[in-house]
């Protein structure tokens, strides 16, 4: 990684410019993989959960 370069303005430090890090990929091989070993998610018991939560309605917040 190349150190960041600053930007100046009146000799005064305004800004400093920082490489962003490489996005990190997961092959579809990869993945597969950890997907085997994952948890068996229950979808209904899921549901329930995300409901108690999250406070959903279906009611028009501006009338």
């Amino acid at each position: 990684m190349s150190d960041p370069d600053e930007s100046t303005r009146k000799g005064s430090p305004i800004d400093e410019l920082i490489p962003l890090r490489r996005r990190r990929t997961v092959t579809r091989d990869r993945f597969a993989a950890m997907s085997e070993s994952a948890p068996v998610i229950d979808p209904l018991r899921f549901r329930a959960d995300v409901d108690k939560a999250v406070g959903q309605s279906i009611s028009d917040r501006y009338e």
